[in-house]
């Protein structure tokens, strides 16, 4: 050791820096999901880690989340829009997570309105569990194109939800 300081480490460009939805399909939603959107988005874009896996050293990304054919894609671009990427995920697979989701958090959101705090507490730690639930299956479903952690991974899978409203 030579008591020099050690040069401060380079922020990391596995990242997200800009996120569109593409929600031509979506009429419209209650308060509630567009306050979930809002904070997946924000709480995202604050912080995640996203790293193409046959391109590790690409980034930082923009990345457009969209609904087509019954599939997920994710347009993965450069932050001035310049394609990278685009990967398609089945949503079959995501199917029936999704719907359990929708009809936990029915019930969370009619709970916090009439229900005691021990009901609303018991029906969130099953909406937690789901939502984790969806959270591995995506990143397992990426995981050879896409390494991604669970917390990013959660943000994303309350936005595939977002997509799946339709009006």
């Amino acid at each position: 050791m030579t008591g020099e300081a050690s040069p401060p480490a380079s922020p990391s460009k596995a990242i997200i820096v800009d996120l569109t939805l593409d929600e031509r399909t979506v009429i419209r939603r209650n308060a509630d999901i567009e306050h979930e959107r809002a904070v997946a988005i924000f709480d995202l874009l604050e912080e995640n880690m996203f790293r193409l896996v046959a391109q590790p050293e690409a980034g930082p990304f923009h990345l457009n989340l969209s609904l087509e054919d019954n599939r997920l894609l994710l347009d993965i671009e450069t932050p001035k829009r310049e394609p990278i990427d685009r990967i398609m995920l089945p949503l079959a697979t995501f199917r029936r997570i999704v719907k359990d989701y929708f009809m936990i958090c029915e019930s969370y959101y009619a709970a916090i309105k009439r229900s005691s705090p021990s009901q609303i507490e018991a029906i969130d730690m099953g909406r937690r569990g789901l939502h984790n639930e969806g959270s591995e299956l995506l990143r397992d479903r990426l995981s050879d194109k896409i390494e991604i952690d669970l917390p990013t991974a959660r943000r994303l899978f309350t936005l595939i939800c977002v997509l799946h409203i339709r009006g």
